[in-house]
Protein backbone atom coordinates (compact mmCIF):
# COMPACT_ATOMS: atom_id res chain seq x y z
CA UNK A 1 0.00 0.00 0.00
CA UNK A 2 1.32 3.43 -0.98
CA UNK A 3 1.36 5.99 1.80
CA UNK A 4 -0.25 9.15 0.40
CA UNK A 5 0.65 12.33 2.20
CA UNK A 6 -0.87 15.69 1.18
CA UNK A 7 2.38 17.59 1.60
CA UNK A 8 4.16 15.19 -0.76
CA UNK A 9 1.52 15.84 -3.43
CA UNK A 10 1.94 19.59 -2.95
CA UNK A 11 5.74 19.27 -3.17
CA UNK A 12 5.65 17.09 -6.29
CA UNK A 13 3.24 19.45 -8.06
CA UNK A 14 5.35 22.45 -7.06
CA UNK A 15 8.48 20.81 -8.51
CA UNK A 16 6.66 19.97 -11.76
CA UNK A 17 5.28 23.49 -12.09
CA UNK A 18 8.73 24.96 -11.43
CA UNK A 19 10.23 22.69 -14.08
CA UNK A 20 7.59 23.73 -16.61
CA UNK A 21 8.24 27.41 -15.88
CA UNK A 22 12.00 26.98 -16.27
CA UNK A 23 11.51 25.30 -19.66
CA UNK A 24 8.65 27.48 -20.91
CA UNK A 25 9.91 30.93 -19.90
CA UNK A 26 12.62 31.18 -22.63
CA UNK A 27 10.03 30.06 -25.19
CA UNK A 28 7.65 32.72 -23.92
CA UNK A 29 10.37 35.36 -24.24
CA UNK A 30 11.06 34.21 -27.80
CA UNK A 31 7.35 34.50 -28.62
CA UNK A 32 7.14 37.96 -27.08
CA UNK A 33 10.21 39.06 -29.04
CA UNK A 34 8.64 37.76 -32.24
CA UNK A 35 5.66 40.10 -31.78
CA UNK A 36 7.62 43.36 -31.34
CA UNK A 37 9.78 45.53 -33.54
CA UNK A 38 13.52 44.91 -33.41
CA UNK A 39 14.08 48.34 -31.85
CA UNK A 40 11.75 47.45 -28.97
CA UNK A 41 13.58 44.21 -28.20
CA UNK A 42 17.03 45.75 -27.76
CA UNK A 43 15.73 48.26 -25.23
CA UNK A 44 16.23 47.62 -21.52
CA UNK A 45 14.13 46.25 -20.06
CA UNK A 46 12.72 44.10 -22.83
CA UNK A 47 8.89 44.02 -23.04
CA UNK A 48 7.38 41.01 -21.30
CA UNK A 49 3.95 41.24 -22.95
CA UNK A 50 3.15 40.38 -26.59
CA UNK A 51 3.22 43.26 -29.05
CA UNK A 52 1.10 44.21 -32.04
CA UNK A 53 3.40 43.03 -34.86
CA UNK A 54 2.91 39.27 -34.71
CA UNK A 55 1.42 38.82 -38.18
CA UNK A 56 3.84 41.07 -40.04
CA UNK A 57 6.87 39.56 -38.27
CA UNK A 58 5.89 35.98 -39.08
CA UNK A 59 4.96 36.95 -42.62
CA UNK A 60 8.38 38.59 -43.01
CA UNK A 61 10.07 35.51 -41.56
CA UNK A 62 8.26 33.11 -43.89
CA UNK A 63 8.16 35.07 -47.15
CA UNK A 64 9.69 38.52 -46.68
CA UNK A 65 13.09 40.08 -46.86
CA UNK A 66 13.93 40.24 -43.15
CA UNK A 67 16.52 37.49 -43.52
CA UNK A 68 19.88 38.92 -42.56
CA UNK A 69 22.75 36.83 -43.86
CA UNK A 70 20.57 34.65 -46.09
CA UNK A 71 18.78 35.10 -49.40
CA UNK A 72 16.59 32.04 -48.83
CA UNK A 73 13.13 32.24 -47.30
CA UNK A 74 12.27 30.35 -44.14
CA UNK A 75 9.69 28.34 -46.10
CA UNK A 76 12.46 26.98 -48.31
CA UNK A 77 14.73 26.34 -45.30
CA UNK A 78 12.01 24.39 -43.52
CA UNK A 79 11.32 22.39 -46.68
CA UNK A 80 15.01 21.45 -46.93
CA UNK A 81 15.01 20.47 -43.24
CA UNK A 82 11.83 18.42 -43.67
CA UNK A 83 13.08 16.51 -46.71
CA UNK A 84 16.44 15.90 -45.05
CA UNK A 85 14.85 14.70 -41.80
CA UNK A 86 12.39 12.41 -43.60
CA UNK A 87 15.02 10.83 -45.86
CA UNK A 88 17.38 10.26 -42.92
CA UNK A 89 14.57 8.83 -40.79
CA UNK A 90 13.06 6.49 -43.37
CA UNK A 91 16.49 5.45 -44.62
CA UNK A 92 17.83 4.67 -41.16
CA UNK A 93 14.78 2.62 -40.22
CA UNK A 94 14.69 0.68 -43.51
CA UNK A 95 18.41 -0.13 -43.52
CA UNK A 96 18.42 -1.00 -39.82
CA UNK A 97 15.42 -3.32 -40.16
CA UNK A 98 16.98 -5.21 -43.05
CA UNK A 99 20.44 -5.42 -41.49
CA UNK A 100 19.05 -6.62 -38.15
CA UNK A 101 16.87 -9.16 -39.99
CA UNK A 102 19.91 -10.52 -41.83
CA UNK A 103 22.03 -10.71 -38.68
CA UNK A 104 19.38 -12.55 -36.66
CA UNK A 105 17.78 -14.91 -39.20
CA UNK A 106 20.47 -15.66 -41.78
CA UNK A 107 23.60 -17.76 -41.51
CA UNK A 108 26.68 -16.50 -43.31
CA UNK A 109 30.43 -16.39 -42.61
CA UNK A 110 31.63 -13.79 -40.10
CA UNK A 111 28.08 -12.87 -39.14
CA UNK A 112 29.00 -11.76 -35.60
CA UNK A 113 32.07 -9.95 -36.93
CA UNK A 114 29.80 -7.95 -39.22
CA UNK A 115 27.48 -7.16 -36.31
CA UNK A 116 30.30 -5.98 -34.07
CA UNK A 117 31.77 -3.95 -36.92
CA UNK A 118 28.42 -2.16 -37.17
CA UNK A 119 28.21 -1.77 -33.41
CA UNK A 120 31.72 -0.31 -33.14
CA UNK A 121 30.68 2.55 -35.43
CA UNK A 122 28.75 3.93 -32.43
CA UNK A 123 32.13 5.22 -31.29
CA UNK A 124 32.63 7.04 -34.60
CA UNK A 125 30.02 9.81 -34.82
CA UNK A 126 29.83 12.19 -37.75
CA UNK A 127 32.07 14.72 -36.02
CA UNK A 128 34.95 12.21 -35.84
CA UNK A 129 34.82 11.15 -39.48
CA UNK A 130 33.59 14.42 -40.93
CA UNK A 131 36.72 15.34 -42.94
CA UNK A 132 37.09 12.05 -44.89
CA UNK A 133 33.33 11.93 -45.34
CA UNK A 134 33.33 15.45 -46.74
CA UNK A 135 36.18 14.57 -49.12
CA UNK A 136 34.29 11.55 -50.45
CA UNK A 137 31.05 13.50 -50.87
CA UNK A 138 32.84 16.39 -52.57
CA UNK A 139 34.65 14.11 -55.02
CA UNK A 140 31.35 12.46 -55.90
CA UNK A 141 29.88 15.87 -56.71
CA UNK A 142 27.19 15.70 -54.05
CA UNK A 143 27.75 19.11 -52.45
CA UNK A 144 24.60 21.26 -52.23
CA UNK A 145 22.33 18.30 -52.83
CA UNK A 146 19.84 16.28 -50.80
CA UNK A 147 21.92 13.17 -51.43
CA UNK A 148 24.96 14.81 -49.88
CA UNK A 149 22.93 16.00 -46.90
CA UNK A 150 21.39 12.62 -46.17
CA UNK A 151 23.44 9.68 -47.45
CA UNK A 152 26.37 10.06 -44.99
CA UNK A 153 23.87 10.10 -42.09
CA UNK A 154 21.53 7.38 -43.27
CA UNK A 155 23.09 4.37 -41.52
CA UNK A 156 22.42 3.81 -37.82
CA UNK A 157 24.22 1.32 -35.60
CA UNK A 158 21.90 2.21 -32.72
CA UNK A 159 18.74 1.34 -34.65
CA UNK A 160 20.33 -1.86 -35.98
CA UNK A 161 21.23 -2.92 -32.45
CA UNK A 162 17.74 -2.15 -31.10
CA UNK A 163 16.01 -4.07 -33.90
CA UNK A 164 18.41 -7.00 -33.47
CA UNK A 165 17.62 -7.19 -29.76
CA UNK A 166 13.92 -7.04 -30.55
CA UNK A 167 14.09 -9.77 -33.21
CA UNK A 168 15.96 -12.04 -30.78
CA UNK A 169 12.92 -11.95 -28.48
CA UNK A 170 10.49 -13.09 -31.20
CA UNK A 171 9.38 -16.65 -30.34
CA UNK A 172 10.86 -19.41 -32.48
CA UNK A 173 7.35 -20.82 -32.86
CA UNK A 174 6.48 -17.93 -35.17
CA UNK A 175 9.45 -18.74 -37.38
CA UNK A 176 8.48 -22.42 -37.52
CA UNK A 177 4.83 -21.59 -38.24
CA UNK A 178 5.82 -19.29 -41.08
CA UNK A 179 8.13 -21.95 -42.50
CA UNK A 180 5.36 -24.58 -42.34
CA UNK A 181 2.99 -22.20 -44.14
CA UNK A 182 5.53 -21.90 -46.93
CA UNK A 183 6.50 -18.29 -46.23
CA UNK A 184 9.85 -17.23 -47.60
CA UNK A 185 12.26 -14.94 -45.75
CA UNK A 186 10.91 -11.70 -47.16
CA UNK A 187 7.30 -12.72 -46.64
CA UNK A 188 8.11 -13.61 -43.02
CA UNK A 189 9.79 -10.23 -42.68
CA UNK A 190 6.86 -8.35 -44.23
CA UNK A 191 3.94 -10.24 -42.68
CA UNK A 192 5.33 -11.12 -39.24
CA UNK A 193 8.29 -9.02 -38.19
CA UNK A 194 7.15 -5.66 -39.52
CA UNK A 195 3.74 -5.72 -37.76
CA UNK A 196 5.45 -6.76 -34.52
CA UNK A 197 7.98 -3.97 -34.91
CA UNK A 198 5.55 -1.11 -35.54
CA UNK A 199 5.82 0.39 -32.05
CA UNK A 200 9.63 0.23 -32.15
CA UNK A 201 9.58 1.79 -35.61
CA UNK A 202 7.34 4.59 -34.33
CA UNK A 203 9.66 5.31 -31.40
CA UNK A 204 12.70 5.37 -33.64
CA UNK A 205 10.86 7.54 -36.17
CA UNK A 206 10.39 10.26 -33.56
CA UNK A 207 14.01 10.07 -32.38
CA UNK A 208 15.51 10.01 -35.86
CA UNK A 209 13.25 12.75 -37.24
CA UNK A 210 14.36 15.11 -34.48
CA UNK A 211 17.97 14.03 -35.08
CA UNK A 212 17.69 14.79 -38.79
CA UNK A 213 15.82 18.06 -38.27
CA UNK A 214 18.41 19.40 -35.80
CA UNK A 215 21.47 18.63 -37.94
CA UNK A 216 23.80 21.63 -37.98
CA UNK A 217 27.50 20.78 -38.41
CA UNK A 218 27.22 18.51 -41.45
CA UNK A 219 24.83 20.79 -43.42
CA UNK A 220 27.03 23.76 -42.50
CA UNK A 221 29.96 22.10 -44.30
CA UNK A 222 27.90 20.56 -47.08
CA UNK A 223 25.99 23.62 -48.24
CA UNK A 224 27.54 26.61 -49.96
CA UNK A 225 24.33 27.56 -51.76
CA UNK A 226 21.77 29.33 -49.58
CA UNK A 227 18.94 27.52 -51.39
CA UNK A 228 20.10 24.34 -49.63
CA UNK A 229 20.29 25.79 -46.12
CA UNK A 230 18.25 23.85 -43.55
CA UNK A 231 16.48 26.03 -41.05
CA UNK A 232 19.04 25.50 -38.26
CA UNK A 233 21.85 26.74 -40.50
CA UNK A 234 19.58 29.51 -41.76
CA UNK A 235 19.08 30.84 -38.24
CA UNK A 236 22.85 30.99 -37.78
CA UNK A 237 23.13 32.87 -41.09
CA UNK A 238 20.58 35.40 -39.86
CA UNK A 239 22.81 36.12 -36.86
CA UNK A 240 25.86 36.77 -39.03
CA UNK A 241 24.79 40.13 -40.38
CA UNK A 242 27.44 42.14 -38.60
CA UNK A 243 26.85 43.09 -34.99
CA UNK A 244 23.93 43.00 -32.60
CA UNK A 245 22.47 46.26 -33.88
CA UNK A 246 22.11 44.83 -37.39
CA UNK A 247 20.22 41.69 -36.36
CA UNK A 248 16.46 41.64 -36.78
CA UNK A 249 15.85 39.80 -33.53
CA UNK A 250 12.09 39.74 -34.03
CA UNK A 251 12.52 37.85 -37.31
CA UNK A 252 15.13 35.55 -35.80
CA UNK A 253 12.87 34.67 -32.87
CA UNK A 254 9.91 34.11 -35.19
CA UNK A 255 12.06 31.80 -37.32
CA UNK A 256 13.25 29.89 -34.24
CA UNK A 257 9.68 29.30 -33.11
CA UNK A 258 8.62 28.22 -36.60
CA UNK A 259 11.56 25.79 -36.67
CA UNK A 260 10.22 24.13 -33.51
CA UNK A 261 6.79 23.38 -34.97
CA UNK A 262 7.49 20.27 -37.14
CA UNK A 263 9.43 18.26 -34.51
CA UNK A 264 6.91 19.32 -31.86
CA UNK A 265 4.05 18.16 -34.07
CA UNK A 266 5.77 14.80 -34.66
CA UNK A 267 6.25 14.26 -30.93
CA UNK A 268 2.66 15.22 -30.10
CA UNK A 269 1.06 13.19 -32.88
CA UNK A 270 3.17 10.09 -32.20
CA UNK A 271 3.44 10.40 -28.43
CA UNK A 272 1.32 7.32 -27.74
CA UNK A 273 3.29 5.13 -30.16
CA UNK A 274 6.60 6.61 -28.98
CA UNK A 275 5.99 5.73 -25.33
CA UNK A 276 4.58 2.32 -26.23
CA UNK A 277 7.59 1.56 -28.40
CA UNK A 278 9.95 2.31 -25.53
CA UNK A 279 8.16 0.28 -22.86
CA UNK A 280 6.10 -2.35 -24.69
CA UNK A 281 7.45 -5.90 -24.42
CA UNK A 282 4.49 -7.83 -25.86
CA UNK A 283 5.11 -10.01 -28.89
Amino acid sequence: MVDRRPWLNVLSHAVMILGVLVVAFPLYLAFVASTHLSSDIVQAPMPLLPGMHLWENYQAALFGSGKLGSNSTVVNMMWVSFVTAMVITVGKIAISLLSAFAIVYFRFPFKMLCFWAIFVTLMLPVEVRILPTYKVVAELGLLNSYAGLTLPLIASATATFLFRQFFLTVPDELVEAARIDGAGPMRFFKDVLLPLSKTSVAALFVIQFIYGWNQYLWPLLMTTSEDMYPVVVGIKAMLGGGGDAAVDWNIVMATALLAMLPPTAVVILMQKWFVKGLVDTEK
